[in-house]
């Protein structure tokens, strides 16, 4: 590559960096460097949504990280899926657009994050989003993220909102409205059946621009400092390692895992982090690697009287209708989100915030993470705990840039993260035995269908011994004020004593927000160009 010195680098091609890149190369004065460790996107699975299966186990679109073993879940590593690609975790995720709750944000500006309370972060939700809803006051159509409401019509979908109904559970038209709480459909970062990565998005419009160079497989090692100002990154790119230069600024894009992880091979974090694997300390900040927090997932499954899960587009014959249907851009089981009904719950009517959150997913699968294909026809529904007490840390394992992070989650390590799983899957089973659901449900699946309802002792057992993350990681370069010894970036995101340093992904988030991280992440990236045209556009 001829040219080595640029305004901006971007480490990280993901949901945030993608969307970085693609503002900032907006002016044309600004010359932006977006690297990426994994490939350019454009494979198939990433293009159809009901390819999911396909990337999220392990596979070259993936990081295929795995945590340390977790003490309070019976001494299990647990799998990390994370993308590794143009696009990110957007090229494998869920594809459900969630915002959260909107004291979710007003929270975080309680925690010295001003600038961050949600009147003051939707105008970035509303910019990024290119809904197909009637635009509003929480809506706009023309924003890159395209985002679909449902199309799916499967009974199952409607059996379960029926169910819901019969439960008196409230009922929601739109998660990201005016009120969270309540059961409905999930929009999707999906339209015309394909998958709206961050790389299709953002990218796509951005990349035949002059000042803009995109460097995939291209994996960055240490930030490059000179004093306490980052001038640069190294970079290791067909095995040979070069220096590129930034002038103004260098933001971290990496995620949860691989930001933090930056961070301590460049010397900037606990000094205790650091050294215990020989590197040395150029800048204490304390924080970098803690406050991880994560949404922990169980799913209870059951077994269907009638062959209508996902399980039958495996037969050839239904499989090439399908496939036809999503080449002519027809709505089909190939075009939709795999969970696109579900539910954001109170386990107690006293909460201001939902604390629970339900996807239903139209396959029983041996093991999760999609490692091993459905064998039978079931379903199962997901119970996620919005709001974890548990806190966790991104360590070094090696000072190998290549090797990956020490990932310990620490879930499950404060009780009351048992109790409000323990009550979500109560209120699921519930909601299997509603008439609506009950017709399609043979029996519940093991381990449920030998588990009494107020077997508290069982019910525990089982979720120590099944309980998945649902890929949510952040906090682990968290966002507050300056003179808080627990933050890594102040409001405006830069690193803490570092000139010329910032960190924009989900890992800045102080708390983990309620409901799906990939469009926040995206918000987070919005702001963040906001904030660095506003200090490098004067005379540039």
């Amino acid at each position: 590559m001829a040219e080595k010195f640029f305004d901006f680098i971007v480490v990280g091609a993901g949901s945030a960096g993608c969307a970085i890149a693609s503002r900032l190369s907006e002016n044309s004065k600004f010359s932006v460097l977006l690297i990426e460790a994994g490939k350019k996107d454009g494979s198939l699975k990433i293009d159809m949504p009901a390819m999911i299966s396909k990337v999220v186990p392990p596979n070259d679109l993936n990081w295929n990280y795995w945590t340390e073993e977790q003490p309070n879940l019976n001494g299990r590593k647990l799998y990390w899926p994370r993308g590794k690609v143009l696009g990110g975790s957007s090229a494998i995720n869920g594809m459900l657009y969630v915002r959260g709750h909107a004291r979710d944000y007003d929270e975080w500006a309680q925690l010295g994050c001003k600038g961050w309370s949600f009147d003051d972060v939707l105008p970035y939700f509303k910019k990024s989003e290119g809904s197909d809803r009637p635009a509003d006051e929480f809506h706009a159509n023309d924003g890159p993220l395209l985002t679909t409401q449902h199309t799916s019509e499967h009974p199952l979908n409607r059996a379960f909102l029926n169910a819901a109904s019969e439960m008196d559970l409230p009922y929601t038209e739109d998660f990201n409205g005016a009120d969270q709480e309540g059961v409905g459909w999930y929009d999707q970062t999906i339209r015309g059946g394909r998958r709206q990565t961050t790389a299709r998005a953002y990218i796509r419009m951005a990349e035949n621009r002059p000042n803009l160079t995109i460097l995939t497989e291209a994996q960055v090692q240490r930030v490059v400092l000179k004093g306490k100002k980052a001038t640069g990154v190294t970079v290791m790119r067909k095995g040979k390692t070069e220096t590129l230069h930034a002038d103004k600024e260098v933001i971290l894009s990496g995620g949860a895992i691989n930001s933090p992880q930056l961070l301590q091979l460049s010397g900037i974090g606990d000094p205790e982090d650091i050294m215990a694997v020989g590197l040395p300390v150029f800048h204490e900040l304390s924080a970098v690697g803690k406050n991880m927090q994560d949404h922990l997932d169980v799913t209870v499954y059951a077994h269907l009287k009638d062959p209508i899960s996902f399980m039958r587009y495996k037969a050839p014959h239904v499989a090439i209708v399908e496939l036809a249907k999503w080449f002519l851009k027809r709505p089909g089981a190939m075009s939709d989100c795999v969970t696109p009904v579900g539910a954001f719950l109170k386990t107690d009517a006293a909460l201001e915030r939902p604390d629970i959150q339900f996807h239903i997913i139209l396959a029983m699968s041996p093991k999760p993470h999609g490692l091993e294909e459905p064998a039978e026809h079931g379903f199962g529904i997901h119970v996620c705990q919005l709001r974890p007490h548990s806190r966790g840390t991104i360590s070094l394992a090696s000072d190998d840039p290549m090797a990956p992070a020490k990932i310990d989650p620490n879930y499950m390590a404060v009780p009351e993260d048992v109790r409000v799983l323990r009550e979500g899957i109560k209120r699921v089973r519930t909601l299997m035995q509603q008439p609506a659901l009950r017709s399609y449900i043979e029996k519940e699946a093991n381990p449920w269908s030998d588990i009494s309802m107020d077997d508290d002792t069982a019910i525990e057992q089982a979720i120590r011994a099944g309980a998945e993350t649902i890929y949510h990681p952040v906090g682990t370069c968290a966002m507050g004020p300056a003179d808080n010894a627990t933050s890594v970036v102040d409001p405006s995101l830069k690193v803490i004593g570092i000139d010329g340093l910032r960190v924009a992904d989900a890992s800045v988030m102080p708390r983990l927000i309620g409901g799906n991280t990939n469009a926040p992440t995206i918000m987070i990236a919005e702001k963040c160009a906001d904030l660095i045209k506003a200090q490098h556009s004067q005379g540039s």
